[in-house]
Order: structure tokens, then sequence, then C-alpha cells
């Protein structure tokens, strides 16, 4: 089983119970309220839930989400029946080099809704479920700045990142003596590259809902090789 050590010393739990309290959306107060597992409780008995957003670019401040894509799972058996997708209404416009790797066009969201109409019905697939994404920066600070941009209220909740997971890997496997003097470079830690390695099968990328079960697949793999299903949630979440 791998160490590697959480940097993060947020006690999630005690956390989001103090959220609860200071939060005055009424969708916000109940996603918080859902509340979420001890720090101690092992990856076998959490409910996971892959969530990946496609926008028009990189930068939550500028940009926007276009596309959320999600889907249930625990360390068993992923719920691809429950998975839900949505196109969104963008506030900036679709620029070309975008489309080229998301492949969304105009048409695809005339006539999508804004976040706010489906905002309800996202933190109820998220509520009590352990988030796991690929480069938490993306889902998390896009979904916060938005919310704070519509209702003047962002949103915190803990993710597991299963790029860092993958970089946390590579990093120790490179500095290793032997990789040492070889000079071995560190492998790609982009999704489709991750699974690669471990001999998960390639799908098409950039597809929210798609890209939301590459994930969920590839969390069950990195725990299998790298940690297990006794591992506490506090050495993962972030």
């Amino acid at each position: 089983m791998t160490n590697f050590s959480n940097q993060a010393i947020l006690n999630w739990q005690a956390f989001l119970e103090l959220k609860v309290q200071n939060s005055k959306d009424r969708r916000l107060h109940d996603f918080y309220h859902a509340g979420t597992y001890h720090n101690e409780t092992p990856l076998s008995d959490i409910e996971f839930v892959a969530l990946d957003f496609e926008t028009t670019g990189l930068d939550s401040q500028k940009n926007s989400i276009i596309s959320i894509g999600l889907v249930p799972f625990t360390l068993q058996r992923i719920f691809c029946r429950k998975a839900k997708k949505w196109y969104l209404n963008p506030k900036d416009k679709l620029q070309e080099d975008s489309i080229i790797i998301h492949g969304i066009t105009h048409s695809d969201l005339q006539d999508a809704p804004d976040l706010l109409l489906i905002l309800e019905q996202l933190l109820n697939e998220l509520a009590g479920k352990v988030v796991v994404v690929h480069y938490r920066h993306i889902e998390r600070d896009f979904l916060d700045h938005t919310l704070r941009m519509l209702i003047n209220e962002g949103i915190v909740f803990p993710v597991i990142d299963t790029m860092q997971i993958e970089a946390n890997v590579q990093r120790e496997k490179s500095q290793g003596l032997f990789n040492f003097f070889k000079r071995k470079r560190t492998e790609s830690i982009r999704l489709a590259n991750s699974r690669e390695r471990y001999h998960l099968p390639a799908y098409a990328p950039h597809d929210a809902l798609t890209d939301a079960i590459a994930t969920a697949e590839l969390l069950q793999a990195q725990i299998k090789y790298h940690f297990s299903p006794d591992t506490a949630i506090k050495n993962l979440w972030l």
C-alpha cells in the first residue's frame, strides 16, 4: 500500500456543520446539512460521486461551465443508470479552440438552462457523498466562482482528486534511486494517460459524462493498486 500524506488540515465533518449555520441560501444549507463522513471512515464504506465539467476555458474567473456529468459509485460498482448530464448556458462566448476540444457547439447550448435552474438537482446528487474529480481546480473552483456570481455565496466541499493521487504516485516512483540515476521522466497525469497505466480502456475524451465515468474507474484502480478498502478517507480527500 502506498503511503501518502494529506496536507489538508480541515476536519471536513466539523467544517460542513459550521457551514450549515452560516449558509444563507436554502439549497446550500441543505447541501451542507447532509454532512459528510468521519475522517476515519474506510473507503469501502464510502458512497462516491464522480464529477466532471466541460468549460469554455481554464480560468474560473473568466470562463463558464457548459456541461456537467456525474455518476455515483462505490469501490465495487459504478451506477451508470443513475448518471446525470446537463448542458448549461455559458456567460461568455464559445471559442473556436475550445469547441475543437470538447465538441460542444452553439446549437448544443441554444436551449440550455442557466445553472440556477438545475442547481438544486445537482446539489442533491452530490449531497452526503464524497466528490471525485480529475483536477480539483476545475470542478471545485468553477462551481464556487459561478455560485458567487449567481447567488452571492460560494461553495466548499471535500474532494478526492485522482490527478493529485497520480501525481503523488509518479513522484514517488521517480524518487527511487534507480530512476534517479536513469533520470527517468515523470509520466503524464492526464486522465487518459493515467488510465492507460492501469490497463483501463480508452474512451473518447472531453465529454463530461464519459470523463466522470472514466474518473470513477480510475479511482477504483488507484485504490486497488496503491491503497486498500480499509484506508481511511482522511488519507485521500482534500
